[in-house]
């Protein structure tokens, strides 16, 4: 039987670029976006190169009800998913009294309590199997705070945290989880947090295809983390030993617009 992928978060960016890696690899996929008009041109793109079958499932994940429909799409097609990808996020940019609320709530949901369901819904299934890999998309955001950007950097340092912690939960379990952590990338995330005129974009923005392949083999292998871009990994050296005032600061005038 051929394996299978649930990718949230599928029809641009970083989410698109997984995709396609799967299905080189001739895996079956499970597309999930609010877009279905995307999803179904990358489904019928996707399956014309490489023969692959795909699920389209359009579900907007800041509906805390979207998860439990998503997994019983899969199961009425008598799937079974071999690999999880919690991709999908978003960002808002702005002072935090200003940001409107259900937005600020909404970002929780798609970059926190969704990962959580979806990965408490698939997680015991691989278990039993014996095998399954996990991929979480966190960025180098979570590893400080965040001003003019405050729930965002704080869902990714969720993101990040909940990955190590399931990762060593499922040692020698044949399940692993991983968990990617970018940085700024060329994708739609800038436009629609309203940041792309900030320093932070303007410093210079990874590929998302580089950063998607690396997730991908960092993945496959079993690995805990991959921090992407030599950039990345020696700013987060840095934020290690740098006073924590100093890097309040430096993110506060990264974010500003």
């Amino acid at each position: 039987m051929a394996e299978t992928a649930l990718i949230t978060g599928a029809s641009a960016g970083i989410g698109k670029e997984l995709a396609t890696l799967f299905a080189k690899d001739g895996i079956g996929l499970v597309l999930v976006a609010r877009r279905r008009d995307r999803l179904e041109a990358l489904a019928s793109e996707l399956t014309a190169a490489h023969g692959v079958s795909v699920l389209v499932v359009d579900e907007d994940l800041s509906d805390p009800t979207s998860p439990p429909r998503i997994v019983e799409a899969v199961d009425r097609e008598g799937l079974v998913v071999d690999y999880l990808v919690n991709n999908a996020g978003f960002g808002t940019s702005g002072p935090f009294a200003e940001l409107d609320l259900e937005r600020e709530l909404g970002q929780i949901h798609v970059n926190v309590m969704s990962l959580v369901h979806l990965t408490r819904l698939v997680l015991p299934k691989m278990l039993t199997r014996g095998r399954g890999r996990i991929l979480n998309v966190g960025s180098t955001a979570g590893f400080q705070p965040g001003p003019y950007m405050a729930v965002y950097y704080a869902t990714k340092a969720f993101v990040n945290s909940f990955t190590e912690a399931l990762w060593y939960e499922l040692k020698d379990s044949g399940v692993t989880a991983t968990v990617s952590c970018p940085g700024a990338t060329a994708t739609e995330f800038a436009e629609v947090a309203g940041n792309e005129k900030s320093k932070l974009f303007k410093l210079g923005a990874a590929s998302a295809d580089q950063v998607a392949a690396e997730a991908y083999r960092a993945m496959q292998r079993g690995k805990v983390m991959v921090v992407h871009g030599l950039k990345n990994k020696l700013a987060l050296q840095s934020l290690r030993v740098s006073p924590r005032g100093t890097v309040r600061s430096l993110a506060a005038t990264l974010n500003k617009r």
